[in-house]
């Protein structure tokens, strides 16, 4: 019979112990890596300022809103100033001249300087235990959001700098006359949109660039009386409800600036009970501007006390008509007493 051999168990626990150890500095390895990345991704903010500003600027867009509409006049703007020109006296126009020479005029411009509003957003804290629990990039996020709520603002602020402040010859406050509803309320009617089309005409605003932005109870009015426009309503595409409805554009915003009842524009934002409006500009008579962005951001390892990165943004914007002309509003008319009691 064949011997056994002795099994030598100081060799085998040598191997196992050598085992062990190299298992255990692989760990530690691998735990400091983790721990390098983890407080890399808490330790950074996303971008430095400036190529956060860059970003911000580059896809501040307004995309599928009545704003695409008006063109953007970013060389305007100096020092977050914009200076509007004002043209001189236009040339006359002879018909079959036969007086020579023709008489030569120089055209004197001048500009007009508006600074740029000012807009801040509250900052936002993140503390870096929320970055290591979370499975997304907050602070992205964070800024992703801070560009969308600039975007609506500014969106809502622009429509409500084009509506007139009051009635005037050249910038027209009409009421709309249909049936009243359920809270005394006149609803936006075909008839309605004919005589706002008749008023333009009459102030010589040119037909091609008409912009009419629609707040959601006189959409919903047309909706129930029109239904040519109902099909255009589900047809919509980019944001745009109708590109040609009775002379206009047509647009929905679910803001849109509120009146008195002696017809007086209330204070942005107010929450006032008020006459909603819908609001009418013209292309060629509009301009948007953005100006300087800037970032104020504070990393957590800069916030000894809370451990918290901290965001938040200024951005300088207008948008404004450049001439009183293609301005004006429809607002809800309201049932008098003498109607209700009818």
């Amino acid at each position: 019979m064949r011997k056994r051999k002795k099994i030598d168990w100081g060799y085998i626990l040598l191997a196992v112990a050598c085992l062990l150890i190299g298992c255990l500095a692989l760990v530690t390895r691998s735990g400091d890596c983790f721990m390098a990345l983890a407080a890399a991704t808490v330790a950074a903010l996303p971008l430095k300022d400036e190529l956060a500003e860059r970003e911000l600027i580059k896809k501040f867009r307004h995309a599928n809103t009545w704003l695409v509409e008006i063109r953007s006049k970013p060389k305007w703007v100096g020092k977050d100033v914009i200076k509007i020109p004002k043209r001189g006296v236009a040339p006359k126009v002879l018909i079959n001249n036969k007086i020579y020479p023709i008489v030569s005029n120089k055209r004197d411009d001048t500009y007009i300087a508006i600074s740029l509003n000012k807009y801040d957003t509250t900052n936002t804290t993140v503390t870096d235990d929320e970055l290591y629990a979370l499975p997304y990039e907050k602070l992205n996020d964070v800024q992703l959001q801070h560009r969308e709520e600039l975007e609506d603002k500014t969106a809502e602020h622009a429509l409500y700098s084009l509506a007139p402040s009051k009635h005037s010859t050249q910038t027209p406050v009409l009421e709309t006359t249909g049936p009243a509803d359920e809270t005394g309320r006149k609803r936006l009617v075909s008839k309605d949109l004919i005589h706002l089309q008749k008023t333009l005409g009459n102030l010589n605003v040119p037909k091609e660039g008409r912009i009419l932005v629609l707040s959601p109870d006189h959409v919903a009015d047309l909706l129930l009386e029109d239904r040519k426009f109902e099909t255009q309503y589900h047809n919509a595409k980019a944001g745009v409800l109708a590109k040609m409805y009775y002379g206009f554009k047509v647009y929905e915003s679910n803001y849109t600036p509120c009146y008195t009842d002696r017809l007086v524009k209330r204070s942005f934002d107010s929450v006032e009970v008020s006459r909603v409006a819908s609001v009418v500009f013209h292309k060629r008579t509009t301009v948007k501007a953005t100006g300087s962005v800037k970032r104020y951001a504070q990393a957590a390892k800069d916030s000894p006390d809370f451990r918290e990165n901290k965001i938040g943004f200024r951005l300088h914007f207008i948008c404004v008509g450049i001439e009183d002309l293609g301005q004006a509003v429809l607002v809800s008319g309201k049932e008098s007493a003498e109607e209700e009691g009818k």
